[in-house]
């Protein structure tokens, strides 16, 4: 179906090739899982199959892609349209009509489809994907997992043999990212669709995975089985990290894969528990909230929420996607609106003070993280913000360096992939150092070495104890490395707040890897089990 002979691309002025002497054959009616540390030229390797590398990107590829036999380079991306479906990171912003129904009916209307066969495909597209009773709704009102399958359908009615995804789950909870791949699975069980999937989060589809793409960084892609691969990559998910360490073979790729062998663990376990929630720190509290809520007209994001985030504490922030979670952080960063409630941090209310004074109160990452970059090099950027910070020169940068090495000074920072820009605006907020640290969904494109870095930062910006840090997240195994406690919202409403281990061990939909594996103790990491299986100490 797709077929990659001796492909090599370079970008214009980049010192070697994104991909080098490619040759892939990918078959019908598989689902491909493209794998990679971040900016390894995952989404370069999308963009080929249709030919939007290097037709929208510039630079030069040699060799040859083909599609069912079609040349990307004789055809130009828009007539690969009935042939190939690609969906993008962000999927609202691919958007181009109103409603659910206008959308679904748009790319067949820009191919001429006739309007009776057009009705029949978007009444079975609506059915396939379990989306019928959206067809009426806004696009902008959807929850994330909505407007994804939605974006899925809009491709798809144009029924392409081939469906390309970018990081299709990134952005959902976890009960979301479940309900948009069941969807990609019946296109690939019941219509035969070849479906390449980048994903970073490989917890989530490695267990459906056919075939595995893996991009180790030098511009080669290996293909294989995922058990063939999986032993040689040196990114793979907590399931897989924990049968390296317990000695399972074949590793496993599933939860359930690991449950068969987990009795054996939990008794090589059973005289080593698990560590201990850390103590709530005495000080008073870093941020105190009372009575917080927020309200876009008649609908109520926020609902009376009282919260103290303490120095020292990182705190992670969950919740269905629409729950509340990014209006409550702009509410408490003070710029957000903000129907009623209090703030305090450092006796100050965030929201009353000056931009400048503010920054120092309360820093805030938001989910377009990107929007935020308005200079022309990535050595501007850190500059800018050394200075705006009165930082020493170079600390930005080393920030970055620490999140994705690699990151060229000269770079334009809208080149960078979506990691990579997710990285220098987090280096740059971090420049600041503010009292309270909020970050909105900020491993986002980050693969699993980049979120240990990242979290390794968070804790030592914690370190001193005067500093506090909420991360509004759905990535659950960040969470389970990273975070002290766990607040939950549902519908604007706090629900749960407790330590992790408790409120994440207790949810079927929050428990990480290796609590699913490992119940019913409340082992969280693989560095727990390896720091206790080692007899060095359990590794929090």
């Amino acid at each position: 179906m797709i077929d990659f002979d001796e492909v090599t691309f370079h970008y214009p002025d980049a010192t070697r090739p994104a991909l080098r002497d490619v040759r892939l054959h990918l078959p019908e009616g598989e689902l491909c899982l493209v794998a990679g540390r971040t900016g390894v030229g995952k989404s370069t390797l999308l963009g080929a199959v249709n030919g939007l590398v290097p037709r929208f990107t510039g630079g030069r590829l040699a060799g040859r892609v083909t599609v069912a036999g079609q040349s990307t380079e004789e055809r130009p991306p828009q007539e690969f349209a009935s042939l190939v479906g690609v969906v993008g990171q962000d999927p609202l912003a691919g958007f181009v009509t109103d409603t659910v129904e206008e959308e679904l009916a748009y790319a067949m209307e820009q191919l001429a489809v006739p309007p009776e066969v057009m009705r029949k495909r978007v009444e079975e597209t609506l059915d396939l994907l379990g989306i019928a009773e959206l067809r009426h709704r806004a696009l902008r009102t959807l929850s994330g997992g909505q407007q994804q399958r939605v974006a899925i359908g809009s491709v798809f009615t144009t029924h392409p043999q081939v469906l390309v995804l970018d990081e299709p789950t990134s952005a959902l909870d976890p009960t979301a990212a479940e309900e948009v791949l069941a969807a990609v699975l019946r296109l690939v069980h019941d219509l035969g669709t070849t479906v390449v999937i980048a994903e970073h989060r490989m917890e989530r589809v490695l267990q459906y995975a056919d075939r595995l793409l893996y991009l180790p960084g030098d511009g080669t892609v290996r293909d294989g089985a995922p058990r063939e691969l999986l032993p040689e990559m040196e990114v793979a998910p907590p399931v897989v990290e924990l049968g390296r360490v317990a000695g399972w073979s074949p590793p496993p790729l599933s939860v359930r894969d690991a449950r068969r062998h987990a009795p054996a663990l939990r008794r090589r376990l059973a005289e080593r528990p698990p560590p201990p929630p850390a103590a709530r720190p005495a000080a008073p509290a870093a941020l105190a909230a009372r009575g917080v809520s927020v309200a876009y007209g008649r609908k109520v994001a926020v609902r009376e929420v009282d919260l103290d985030l303490f120095g020292g504490e990182v705190t992670a922030l969950m919740g269905r996607n629409g729950a509340g979670k990014s209006s409550l952080l702009w509410a408490l960063q003070g710029s957000g609106p903000r129907r009623a409630g209090t703030l305090s941090v450092a006796g100050e209310d965030p929201g009353e003070r000056e931009p400048a004074e503010a920054r120092e109160l309360v820093g805030l990452v938001p989910q377009s993280a990107a929007d935020l970059l308005y200079l022309q090099t990535v050595a501007a950027e850190c500059a800018q913000a050394d200075a705006e910070s009165s930082a020493a020169p170079g600390r930005c940068r080393a920030l970055l360096e620490r999140m994705a090495p690699g990151v060229e000074d000269a770079a334009h920072p809208r080149d960078l992939s979506e990691g990579q820009r997710l990285a220098l605006v987090l280096a740059i907020q971090l420049t600041c150092q503010p009292r309270v640290l909020l970050l909105d969904e900020p491993t986002r494109g980050l693969d699993y070495d980049a979120k240990r870095a990242f979290g390794a930062l968070v804790r030592e910006l914690t370190a001193d104890g005067d500093r506090t840090v909420m991360i509004a997240t759905h990535d659950v195994e960040f969470v389970a490395a990273t975070a002290d406690r766990v607040v939950v919202l549902a519908e604007g409403d706090l629900v749960a707040d407790g330590p992790t281990a408790e409120v994440v061990c207790s949810s079927p939909s929050f428990a990480p890897q290796v609590a699913k594996v490992l119940r019913p103790e409340p082992w969280l990491t693989v560095d727990q089990v390896r720091g206790a299986l080692n007899g060095t100490g359990v590794v929090s």
